[in-house]
């Protein structure tokens, strides 16, 4: 591995740590706020907002839960070495897209054909075509 990509990847360990600990602490502060609104108790408009703030605070949540797993996962590939490896095709995945999404594991290639398939594994143009029109 040259120089300039371990640089790299240790910059990138860095800042995927700074964004792990930023994570930490701000799903921290949801998940407490997301108990005081529970404690709290008021009126009708009150409590629909509280819903609504309740609900945006769990999405937010989840959302930060989910990076945080894939920060943590990208620290793991980092410390097993094989950070910044397609885990399609296992060509290197470029500089720049790893720079733009640190915890990518696939190359462009592979999440483009990764898109293309449905949960079930069937491409979503192939099923389409499938479907007949009644």
């Amino acid at each position: 591995m040259g120089k300039s990509r371990t640089d790299f990847i240790d910059k990138t360990k860095e800042i995927l740590l700074k964004r792990r600990d930023a994570l930490r602490k701000a799903l921290a502060g949801d998940l407490s706020m997301l108990k005081e609104l529970e404690q709290t108790a008021g009126d009708v408009v009150d409590f629909a907002l509280d819903s609504a703030q309740d609900e945006l605070s769990s999405q937010l949540a989840e959302v930060e839960s989910r990076e945080l797993a894939q920060i943590d996962k990208a620290l793991e590939r980092i410390r097993g070495g094989s950070f910044g490896e397609c885990e399609g095709c296992t060509c290197k995945i470029p500089t720049a897209r790893l720079q733009a999404l640190p915890y990518a594991t696939l190359c462009i290639k592979c999440q483009r054909e990764l898109e293309e398939l449905g949960e079930d594994g069937v491409s979503w143009r192939q099923n389409s075509e499938d479907q007949v029109s009644i």
